[in-house]
C-alpha cells in the first residue's frame, strides 16, 4: 500500500475530532482536502474505514482495527524525531502535557513560568476528567508527560514525585463544624457529603481516609467536576473533601472554609510521569526538569497562604 505519513496524519486527526470539518481547522486544511485525503486512503486500504450518515461519521470495524496500527506508526515516527532533536540539543518542537481536572489549577501557572525561559517550544495540553481516563491517553501514547497523584501501576511507567498535594474537607463559612480547633473524624458522620466520581484520585484518597478511621460518609451526592462541588458546597447542600490546590479563588474570598478535621490534611504526593518506552524529547525533558525543580517551591508557598486563610 502507498500509504503517505500525511494520510496517517490526517486519519488521525479526523478520529480525534470526529468531524472532517474540525479535523480540517484543526490541520489548517480545507475540508474538501481532508475528504480527499481520507478517500485516497480508503482505495489504499481497499476497505471503508467510516461508516457515514449525513454528515455524522463514525469509524468502521476496518477503521478501528487501521487505527491501531496508525497510531503505531505515528508514534514511531514522533519518537523518531524526538530522537534526532535530542542529538541536535534543541529546545523547539511540541510538547504535549496530559493531566488530571484537579491539576489543571496549577499547572498553567508553572507553564507560564516555564515558557518565559523556553518560549520556543509549542506546548498543547489535555485535561482528562479524571485518572482513568488519564492512563488511558498514556497508554495510547498522545502525550509526552502527564502530571497526576497515583502513578498508574498498570503501565510500564516512570513516575517522579515533585510536590506535596494536600486534601481537606471543605464547607460554607457558616457550616456547624467550621471551628478553629481540630475535631474528631467520628464528627463527620451525621453530615452530608459531597464527593467525587469512582475513578477519581480524590474519591480514592476519600475511601481510603474513610477505612483507616472508620468514617462512613453519608454520600448525597457524586459529582465529577470539582467547579460543580465547590458551587453545591457553596450554595450549603453539605461539605467536601477535594484537595486544597482547587480552592485558591473560593477561599481567598472567604466562600468556602477549610473544616479543621483531626488527621487532616491528608497528604499525598504529585508525580510528573511518563511511559518507560518513550524516548523524551529535549522540551519535554526540560519541562520535567522544571517541575521537580520548581513544583515543590511554588505549591508549598500557596499552601502555607490557603491554610492559614
Amino acid at each position: 500500500m502507498n500509504i503517505t505519513l500525511r494520510q496517517l496524519q490526517i486519519f488521525s486527526e479526523v478520529v480525534r475530532c470526529s468531524s472532517m470539518a474540525r479535523a480540517a481547522e484543526s490541520l489548517h486544511l480545507t475540508a474538501p482536502a481532508v475528504s480527499m485525503q481520507i478517500r485516497e486512503l480508503e482505495a489504499q486500504v481497499g476497505l471503508p474505514l467510516f461508516d457515514r450518515e449525513g454528515r455524522t461519521i463514525r469509524l468502521s470495524t476496518a477503521g478501528e482495527y487501521f487505527l491501531v496500527h496508525a497510531r503505531r506508526m505515528l508514534l514511531v515516527l514522533k519518537e523518531a524525531n524526538n530522537a534526532m532533536a535530542r542529538l541536535r540539543k534543541l529546545e523547539s518542537g511540541s510538547l504535549t502535557i496530559g493531566m488530571v481536572s484537579t491539576a489543571k489549577y496549577f499547572v498553567p501557572r508553572l507553564l507560564s513560568q516555564f515558557r518565559q525561559e523556553h518560549p520556543g517550544i509549542d506546548i498543547r495540553l489535555e485535561v482528562a476528567g479524571n485518572r482513568e481516563r488519564l492512563v488511558a491517553l498514556m497508554q495510547a501514547g498522545e502525550l509526552d508527560l502527564a502530571v497526576m497523584g497515583r502513578p498508574p501501576r498498570e503501565l510500564a511507567a516512570r513516575a517522579e514525585a515533585f510536590a506535596a498535594h494536600p486534601m481537606v474537607f471543605v464547607a460554607a463559612p457558616d457550616h456547624r463544624l467550621v471551628a478553629t480547633s481540630p475535631i474528631p473524624v467520628s464528627e463527620l458522620d451525621t453530615y452530608p457529603i459531597i464527593v467525587r466520581e469512582h475513578g477519581s484520585g480524590t474519591r480514592s484518597t476519600l475511601q481510603q481516609f474513610c477505612a483507616e478511621h472508620g468514617y462512613e460518609p453519608r454520600i448525597a451526592m457524586e459529582v465529577s467536576s470539582n467547579e460543580t462541588i465547590k458551587q453545591a458546597v457553596m450554595a450549603g447542600m453539605g461539605m467536601s473533601f477535594l484537595s486544597l490546590h482547587t480552592l485558591g479563588l473560593e477561599l481567598r474570598n472567604r466562600l468556602l472554609t477549610v473544616i479543621q478535621v483531626a488527621h487532616t490534611p491528608v497528604m499525598r504526593t504529585w508525580h510528573v510521569v511518563h511511559l518507560q518506552a518513550k524516548v523524551l524529547s529535549p522540551a519535554a525533558e526540560a519541562f520535567r526538569y522544571f517541575l521537580i525543580e520548581e513544583g515543590e517551591r511554588y505549591l508549598a508557598a500557596q499552601d502555607l497562604e490557603l491554610l492559614g486563610a
